[in-house]
């Protein structure tokens, strides 16, 4: 059969992509187009930019500490890696050397010394610093004004220590022979300098180094403690302002910790041991009165709402007469949720009285909430909640002219401005974690 004139002229026609789909009797067709393709690729595209942006997101912001303990620990590699080809090196060179043997190696084991006591430290940091960093503290030290002068004119750089070893070893970028190293090292030695000074010197600049970390680490552990003293200090600040006690407050939760044991002085002379002392103090001091914090009733029963009546004494809206009103009132619509503004039990959860349903919590050390006129309770006595729970439903359950939330704090059964405390939650967010 001969072709058509237009495919003679024009080409072969361009297929199109059809998708049939048949239901029944009920036929539908759908041409898959170019530009359907193209819009397709570009949304694949964007989801692929904003997943790995995401997950970029996510992974860098812990960086931070997580950068500074694996620049420590390759630190840590590179001091041990350097100072076994040390030994190594000085070895061969006492070998030749008789008259000296004894003195380097007794330098070499306090080298070894000093090392093996930084490896404990760091051990004792890492753990400390961890609690710092779930703690949201974060100490940097100092950096020097001018660096640490060494010997024969040379200043420390950024790892004196390392680079010194590396320059007494003869080592360079490219791995050197052992006998190219040891021509290096005894080049090294000033003109009628003995073995045994050249080794002093070598060894001095290494414990320079040394000393150069143990005084970051002391600073960084200083600014840590003082961070979170004062974080401490300003939370005990603001909950005397309340009349509360953190100790007392925090006895419950102290005696699950409880130790005990005979008294004995504390050992002096070492002023890391003491540093992480203070800073290990100072983090269970933090960590006590921000637990008292997320315990007592702090926060907002219905963040954004209006206050429409404050605690005080008012006009009774039902008898005419003046009655102290024991608490605050939020306005709310029907069957909007109320939170939980502390931790604690539920003691108290169904109909009562004039208050209609009502929700009260034990948040211990004498304070309790109430949470009245609820639609619905969501929990039942006995209960344990958090800080932020959902505990019921607004109405306007009892003795009340319409819907709204009525809110009591109560410490040892007496009413409480909760004012008072919903302030003090404010100032109180800034220092929690």
């Amino acid at each position: 059969m001969a072709d058509r004139p237009e495919n003679r002229v024009f080409g072969k026609k361009e297929q199109q992509h059809i998708i049939i789909l048949a239901s029944g009797d009920r036929i539908r067709h759908m041409t898959i187009r170019p530009w359907m393709l193209a819009v397709a690729f570009c949304f694949a595209g964007m989801f692929t930019v904003g997943y790995l942006a995401a997950t970029s997101y996510l992974v860098l912001r812990d960086g931070l500490i997580g950068a500074t303990m694996a620049r420590q620990a390759r630190m840590q590699h590179d001091y041990e890696d350097r100072i076994s080809a040390l030994r190594a090196q000085v070895d061969r060179v006492t070998s030749r050397q008789l008259l000296d043997q004894q003195v380097v190696e007794e330098k070499v084991e306090k080298l070894f010394q000093q090392q093996l006591a930084l490896t404990e430290r760091n051990g004792k940091l890492d753990t400390l610093l961890n609690r710092a960093g779930d703690a949201g503290l974060s100490g940097t030290a100092e950096p020097d004004q001018q660096p640490a002068e060494l010997g024969y004119g040379r200043r420390a750089d950024s790892a004196p220590g390392l680079k010194a070893i590396d320059r007494l070893l003869g080592r360079s970028t490219a791995a050197a022979a052992p006998r190219q190293a040891s021509a290096a090292a005894v080049a090294y030695a000033a003109p009628g300098e003995s073995v045994a000074d050249r080794t002093d010197r070598m060894f001095s600049r290494v414990t320079l180094s040394l000393k150069d970390i143990e005084r970051q680490q002391l600073s960084r552990i200083t600014s840590l403690t003082a961070g979170a003293s004062e974080t401490s200090d300003a939370i005990e600040q603001i909950l005397a302002r309340n009349d509360i006690d953190v100790q007392a407050a925090g006895g419950t939760e102290a005696a699950v910790d409880a130790i005990g044991g005979p008294f004995v002085e504390p050992e002096t002379g070492d002023s890391f041991e003491t540093s992480l002392g203070q800073l290990d103090t100072a983090l269970n001091r933090l960590e006590l009165v921000r637990g008292t914090v997320r315990r007592l009733p702090f926060a907002n029963p219905s963040p954004g709402s209006q206050v429409t009546s404050r605690f005080g004494n008012r006009t009774d809206p039902f008898v005419g007469r003046l009655a102290l009103h024991a608490g605050i009132d939020f306005r709310l619509p029907v069957g909007s949720a109320v939170q939980a503004t502390g931790s604690g039990t539920v003691v108290t959860a169904g109909r009562t009285g004039g208050y209609g349903n009502l929700v009260e919590i034990d948040h211990g050390s004498g304070l309790t909430t109430r949470y009245a006129h609820l639609s619905r309770v969501l929990v039942k006595a006995g209960d344990k909640v958090d800080t932020g729970d959902a505990i019921g439903l607004s109405g306007s359950t009892g003795r009340s002219t319409g819907p709204h939330l009525h809110y009591e704090v109560r410490r040892d059964g007496r009413a409480s401005d909760p004012a008072r405390f919903l302030s003090a939650g404010r100032k109180l967010s800034t220092y929690m974690n």
